[in-house]
């Protein structure tokens, strides 16, 4: 027994020796970012923030429309289908109508895209490394377990950074010209919400979110990268040339992440934007009531929100919308990663000619 305790006693002590060792090598590895290393984070931010503001913007008319569907009064429906609805925003509002909140959606978006796609690299880069020391393994890749971890966590972080921005933008989505009151902009319905509401209101439906983020943005970049690594291992039916994919390859990889994260995900984005209404007096006209037209209906969290949105209007309530958002979806994505990867090599090329 003492024998047996003093060996494991020597193993704790020659255990804590390495990982003192490593550390010390770890931590006189580390430098401070050189020149390359800020100009490979200012690349991948730019073209985040590019994709996602192109992305955004070709699907403006369809994201108004989910948004308009989700929030709806059940009691006062003026239109069902995706057609019908874009032609009643079209008649009643015009051209402009249909890009209702996009400028505040590109604010928005053009930094949670940039923030997003920088940190999914860096986290796949972190757990990549993680991944490697636990098996000893130095040739190792992500798995698709992995990848939605790191696709998570960028999500989580993108989407908290400007989750303020999410709600000013859907208030300006669902208002209309016959209003009883108008947000003038960003800043007048960010000071506003302030104002009458509280700081607390800026992050109202954050917590569906959150959770909605992790199948969604997960569920994204790790069916996307997944997808694009078996095509370039198996090479079927002649899609990739000199391990590179060509852009409909491309499109077609974002196409199927962008839809099976949407559809996992897509009631709690409905709690979300539901929640994001509460307490503000004058979404009474098209948030859900309890069977009078102008009825306001308070949630007391997530769960209550579930809770009366399918007592009040059915479990179907929670996929309203769904149409117009698998329609925008998949090319959004799909534009989204394009875009992405074709500023990336554009700002590669040209580096390497300043060079």
């Amino acid at each position: 027994m003492a024998s047996e305790d003093v060996k494991s006693g020597e193993t704790a002590v020659s255990r804590i020796v390495n990982l003192a060792e490593e550390a010390k090598i770890a931590s006189e590895g580390v430098k401070a970012p050189t020149k390359i290393a800020w100009l490979s984070i200012t690349k991948s931010l730019f073209a985040g923030g590019i994709a996602g503001g192109v992305s955004r913007t070709a699907v403006a008319p369809l994201e108004r429309l989910k948004i308009l569907l989700q929030v709806q009064n059940p009691h006062s429906i003026k239109y069902n289908g995706t057609v019908q609805g874009l032609k009643y925003i079209w008649r009643t509002e015009g051209l402009r109508g249909l890009f209702k909140g996009n400028g505040t959606n590109c604010a928005r978006i053009v930094p949670n895209s940039a923030v997003k796609f920088y940190s999914y690299e860096e986290a796949s880069k972190g757990i990549l490394w993680l991944y490697r020391r636990q098996t000893g393994n130095e040739d190792a890749e992500l798995t698709p377990l992995l990848r939605l971890g790191a696709g998570a966590c960028a999500g989580i972080i993108a989407m908290s950074a400007t989750y303020p921005m999410d709600l000013v933008r859907g208030r300006l989505t669902v208002q209309s010209g016959n209003s009883p009151s108008q947000y003038r902009g960003i800043a007048h319905a960010l000071a506003t919400v302030l104002r009458e509401e509280g700081p607390r209101a800026l992050y109202k439906g954050w917590l569906p979110s959150v959770i909605g983020v992790v199948p969604y943005v997960g569920l994204n970049f790790a069916v996307y990268e997944s997808l694009k690594d078996w095509l370039v291992k198996s090479r079927p039916f002649g899609l990739v040339d000199d391990t590179e994919l060509g852009v409909t390859t491309k499109l077609a990889c974002g196409a199927a992440a962008g839809t099976v994260g949407q559809t996992v995900a897509y009631p709690l984005d409905v709690i979300r934007r539901r929640m994001q209404m509460v307490g503000w007096k004058d979404a009474s006209a098209v948030v859900t009531g309890d069977g009078k037209a102008q009825a306001r209906l308070e949630y007391t969290g997530m769960v209550d929100a579930f809770r009366k949105t399918v007592r009040h209007e059915g479990f179907g309530a929670l996929y309203k919308g769904l149409v117009p958002n698998s329609v925008k979806v998949v090319p959004s994505i799909a534009i989204a990663f394009v875009t992405y990867e074709v500023v990336k090599d554009v700002l590669k090329v040209e580096m390497r000619i300043s060079d």
